[in-house]
């Protein structure tokens, strides 16, 4: 038995800032909800320390293997709108650019779904990211630090779409009984996010933080995963709900290494900055 004390914040983006920025004196033995975006960046701080887990048998090891970080979950970006007021959404980035459609979307310098948009918009377009950004400029009702206040404001009727999950219809069905919010699928491909945890390289218990990270991928903690972080789980045995029987399926993922990702991050944020600027 041990006591988990649980220091709650808003986003990976702002876990993995708060953590360089205690450095050696941070408390933490684990940091949970970084992403694979991340990974490379968090990585070259000297920070983390290898886990001992075999990771072979997660269903997502084709995509996702680390001595490092141990992956608990995936999902999917997507626009999520209210179907009862949009019955045809659009099925691309261009078709959504060439649209009168409302969206709101999330900071990519604060928000770990922030930098998913820019990294899928980079996937799918390219060098021709900046016009993309551009011309997507109109349709974009403001720009939130987090998920968060992204999502209760497309909730309170500010826009027709926000940035979120291809999961999250799955909350409304669940808790609310409401099949009308959807996930608009794109035939440009979906970009794949994946949540990791490590452990600290100077943490004060260690064997704790191993059996953590053990408990993390183990089918008591991922039965619990898709109804709490509205997320899949990493392992096969898991029995997904009818809610999620109902979601779109994602034939064509997208994904960016992350060591592309943190070479590359600091320049597609001034590309970003200065293309919704003009």
């Amino acid at each position: 038995m041990c006591d988990l004390q649980f220091v709650g914040l808003s986003d990976g983006v702002e876990i993995l800032t708060r953590v360089m920025y205690e450095g050696p004196n941070t408390n933490a033995d684990i940091v949970l909800g970084l992403d694979s975006n991340l990974t490379h960046k968090a990585k070259m701080t000297g920070m983390f320390d290898n886990h001992s887990l075999d990771l072979q048998n997660l269903n997502i090891s084709d995509r996702f293997e680390d001595d490092v970080f141990v992956p608990y979950d995936f999902g999917y970006f997507s626009f999520i709108y209210n179907s009862s007021e949009i019955q045809n959404p659009p099925t691309s980035f261009d078709e959504l650019l060439n649209s009168k459609i409302s969206i709101i979307i999330q900071d990519p310098r604060t928000s770990t779904p922030g930098l998913g948009l820019l990294l899928w918009i980079k996937k799918v377009y390219g060098d021709d990211a900046s016009e993309v950004w551009e011309k997507l400029n109109s349709n974009i009702i403001t720009v939130t630090p987090g998920w968060s206040e992204a999502y209760g404001l497309f909730l309170d009727g500010e826009a027709d779409m926000v940035l979120s999950y291809t999961t999250s219809p799955a909350y409304h069905i669940t808790y609310e009984d409401d099949d009308t919010y959807k996930a608009a699928k794109f035939t440009d491909g979906h970009y794949e996010q994946i949540e990791v945890a490590a452990k600290l390289a100077n943490n004060e218990n260690d064997e704790l933080a191993d059996k953590f990270l053990s408990f993390l991928i183990s089918k008591d903690a991922q039965d619990i995963i898709p109804e709490t972080q509205w997320m899949y789980p990493v392992i096969d045995d898991v029995k997904l709900s009818s809610a999620f029987e109902q979601l779109i399926n994602i034939e064509k993922p997208l994904r960016i290494e992350a060591k592309e990702v943190d070479i590359n991050n600091e320049k597609w944020i001034r590309e970003w900055e200065a293309s919704l600027s003009k």
